[in-house]
């Protein structure tokens, strides 16, 4: 099958939306107005979660042969993550002493942990992130403060697969249990379960909306009509919420709760509009990004970590846009080098696992 071009503009767009909000919401959360930093929410993390939904099937065991492959891949990120977060607060000195990573932690505040010498890993920590609990790396704290979105993809790409799988004909009726789901938990804030419930039930919602758009285009007459929901439900929620929910968009994200999930319709109608409509025909940077999403997600949380040792120095000496627009800029090609370095680490992890496998197969 030719490979959708569409699919990897999309991802790449989405990821390069990524960088921009991690630029914003962390480094930029002490220059960049709010009114900014929310605006940039616009193209979340959501539309992930509908591309997925696009390009997955019912196929049970390609599914879970590509999440082990995944989770292989980011094993051997964190294991090389872990060693260089070690490095950087021991040795690493000829990059960042450690009075840079004391000013660092001192100006942007006690969320993040301590930093202090140590001669002895924490390999607890190393364990906890194969397990997906996200303890937090020191040096690079974007990481592991991106890596929900990994957690929820696991559980949902399972339930969504099994869906596909088992109950192919009542798609419409789990669609049903989870937005309504979602409508009880959001009238009744009080049993919003804690955890990734509250994620999976909207989110997985959107997986299986999205799983049967599939091969399929919005018909041009029902567009307007779409966009006119949209811009009621954002009426809506500002006359039934007030103007001050603006600024709370990004706490209503973590679980995803109605403002959110308004919010992130626009992105959503423009993905499924644009969808088997607009044509990607040549290959191009943005599709690169695309087709190596998940390396460029792993090394935004470096390079989203790296850039505020640029932010701490100049945030005093320009205007706010102009460096924003100069601290994204390098983020991206910051983010664009990492993830190759990180693509080479992964080639020699998977090599390393062939050459034990042979070594310690049977004869």
């Amino acid at each position: 099958m030719k490979r959708d071009l569409y699919i990897d503009f999309a991802k790449g767009l989405a990821t390069l939306s990524i960088i921009f909000i991690h630029t914003a919401f962390w480094s930029g959360q002490f220059y960049i107005p709010a009114e900014v930093r929310v605006f940039s929410l616009v193209f979340d993390v959501a539309l992930f979660y509908a591309l997925s939904g696009i390009t997955s099937g019912s196929n049970i065991e390609k599914t879970f042969y590509r999440l082990l492959k995944l989770q292989i891949t980011y094993m051997i990120f964190v294991t090389f993550l872990f060693f260089l977060d070690y490095f950087f607060k021991v040795l690493g000195l000829s990059f960042f002493s450690l009075e840079w990573l004391q000013r660092f932690y001192s100006t942007f505040g006690s969320k993040y942990t301590t930093v202090g010498i140590s001669s002895v890993p924490q390999w607890q920590n190393l364990g906890n992130w194969y397990l997906h609990q996200y303890t937090n790396a020191d040096t690079f704290p974007v990481v592991m403060g991106s890596f929900w979105y990994l957690k929820v993809y696991f559980i949902l790409t399972v339930f969504g697969v099994l869906i596909l799988r088992f109950f192919p004909k009542h798609i419409n009726w789990f669609i049903g249990i989870c937005l309504a789901l979602t409508l009880i938990f959001n009238i009744f804030p009080e049993i919003y379960p804690t955890g990734q419930v509250g994620y999976v039930a909207f989110y997985l919602s959107l997986f299986l909306i999205a799983n049967k758009m599939r091969g399929k285009t919005i018909p041009a007459k029902i567009i307007p009509l779409l966009y006119g929901i949209v811009a009621a439900a954002l009426i809506w929620m500002f006359w039934y919420y007030g103007s001050e929910i603006f600024y709370k968009i990004n706490k209503n994200k973590f679980p995803p709760k109605v403002p959110y999930i308004i919010w992130s319709l626009f992105s959503l109608v423009t993905l499924f509009v644009f969808y088997n409509r607009l044509k990607v025909t040549k290959e191009n940077f943005v599709t690169y990004i695309g087709k190596n999403a998940i390396f460029f997600y792993f090394a935004q949380g470096i390079s989203s970590s790296l850039v505020y040792f640029l932010v701490v120095p100049l945030k005093e000496k320009m205007s706010w846009w102009i460096l924003m627009i100069l601290i994204y800029i390098i983020n991206i090609i910051l983010a664009f080098i990492i993830s190759g370095g990180l693509k080479k680490i992964d080639t020699l992890g998977w090599k390393i696992l062939e050459f034990l496998r042979i070594k310690t197969a049977a004869k």
